[in-house]
């Protein structure tokens, strides 16, 4: 019997070389990203991968910078801390 529990999937946001693009996402593609989100003109995506994988993700060339996504809750509207 395996004790190993599941890699927890977690959001990414990449900054990689707009001029490479393409060849990045394919290669980060390769390395186990799904993506979510492209925007090539500013050389950003998004996507999910294990958490136990980031670090391939920052190895590839041409990737500038991995961040995890992060998630904010606000205060509902009528909430009275604005």
């Amino acid at each position: 019997m395996s004790d190993s529990s599941p890699v927890e999937q977690v959001g990414v946001i990449l900054a990689v070389d707009p001029d490479r693009f393409a060849d990045v996402v394919e290669a980060l593609r390769q390395a186990g990203l799904t993506v979510t989100g492209e925007q090539p003109a500013l050389g950003t995506l998004s996507g999910i991968i294990a958490e136990d994988r980031i670090p391939s993700l920052e190895a590839i060339d041409g990737v500038e910078s991995v961040d995890r996504e992060r998630t904010v809750q606000l205060p509902p509207p009528d909430s009275p801390i604005q």
